[in-house]
């Protein structure tokens, strides 16, 4: 089993100012916090910090908060209900350079914060834990989570933010007091320990990793983890973060594939070997356009707005990026011209039915047009309607 590294490595830092808050979130944790202190101080002696003890008590009601200051940890009460914040509650009281957070259920090794340390001291600031390459006990961590959850989101994370980490939710990291606050963290519940990695990789912090063990926590009550409910709001979290994977690429897929087949059809119908396409494969090309076309609205609005509420940075050169700095004037131009083109298409059919003294069509022969019109009238209002929406989460820009 691998570990971090010897504690003897990590040199001491003589200064009266605290270096490293080690911040537990606690909620009725009466059979394991005191053991955790207890760790979590000797760590402190044994590496010759000058450091600090937080429990973020989230309204405990079996004497934990006692028992915290009976060990030397400093209580900071939390009456907002939820794992993000007392962490945040916790991380605000914190008076270290530094911050370890960890939970307290005598899971994670808090006698070996050596090697966190070191790497903050490095310069990094978010050191990750990683539970796959230090070594996880036999029943510390449920098969389900341990094949299927955490891969996947370490995955989905990898893949939408290019986080430089393989366990994505180690509960058991460091990080640098005065970055973390910068960054505004908002989630209240687990999706706290997803907000965190994520914005982090967003804002480009130097984010780092070293193996840490865990080991089957010491309650015996279950765990406040639920696992589909919190799976759930950790990959809701993470797809809401990305506009790009959620919308704008399904988006543009879609569109683009509604459009090839617009184009295809308007020429009227095609043969694919035995498979024959016609009116109704262009009605379902032209949903699908639309439907594209609105997505990417969207996706683009979406980031936008979180930019401009200062959760993701401001956009830089990428398609979407571009598209959203777009002024307004450009897509009522544009979209007004779609709509043109629409209203001439309907004319054009209007004609077409004149020439036979306005009697019964043949759809199969005739609506091919007026599909053609409809695509282009929805499609430019909905290129108005994103720009003017567009604009109001730029005001105050110009």
């Amino acid at each position: 089993m691998t570990t971090s590294k010897p504690v003897a490595e990590v040199a001491a830092t003589p200064t009266s100012v605290v270096e490293l808050s080690i911040v537990l979130p606690c909620l009725n944790e009466a059979e394991t916090l005191e053991v955790c202190v207890r760790k979590a101080k000797k760590s402190l002696e044994d590496l010759g910090v000058n450091g600090e003890v937080v429990v973020a008590d989230n309204g405990s009601t079996d004497g934990s908060q006692d028992i915290a200051r009976r060990n030397g940890a400093r209580v900071v009460d939390v009456p907002r209900r939820g794992y993000g914040a007392a962490l945040t509650a916790g991380i605000e009281a914190a008076e270290g350079t530094y911050v370890l957070m960890a939970d307290a259920d005598d899971s994670y090794a808090l006698e070996d914060i050596g090697g966190f340390l070191e790497e903050l001291r490095k310069g990094a600031d978010l050191v990750m834990g990683n539970r796959f390459k230090g070594g996880i006990a036999d029943g510390a961590m449920p098969p389900l989570h341990r094949y299927l959850g955490n891969p996947v989101l370490s995955w989905l994370g990898k893949l939408f933010f290019r986080i430089p980490v393989g366990d994505f939710h180690c509960g058991m990291r460091a990080f640098r007091r005065d970055r973390m606050v910068e960054l505004g963290l908002r989630t209240s519940g687990m999706e706290f320990a997803s907000e965190m990695v994520v914005r982090s990789a967003l804002t480009h912090f130097d984010i780092r990793e070293v193996p840490t063990t865990l080991r089957k926590d010491g309650r015996s009550r279950p765990p406040h983890l639920n696992t589909w409910r919190d799976g759930w709001r950790h990959l809701r979290f993470l797809l809401a973060f990305s506009p790009r994977w959620l919308l704008y690429y399904p988006s543009m897929a879609l569109m683009g594939l509604g459009l090839l087949g617009l184009l295809w059809l308007s020429f009227g119908p095609q043969q694919v070997g035995s498979i024959g396409f016609g009116l109704h494969s262009m009605l379902a090309c032209a949903t699908g356009f639309v439907v594209g076309m609105q997505g990417i609205g969207l996706a683009v609005v979406a980031r936008s707005y979180a930019a401009h509420l200062g959760l993701l940075p401001p956009p830089s050169g990428r398609t979407i990026l571009r598209i959203a700095r777009a002024s307004l004037e450009r897509g009522l131009w544009l979209g007004l011209l779609m709509i043109l083109l629409g209203i001439v298409s309907f004319i054009v059919a209007l004609s077409m039915w004149g020439a036979t003294g306005f009697g019964a069509l043949d759809v199969v022969q005739t609506m091919r047009v007026p599909i053609l019109g409809m695509v282009l009238i929805v499609g430019g209002f909905q290129l108005i309607s994103v720009s003017f929406t567009l604009s109001l989460t730029k005001i105050g820009e110009d």
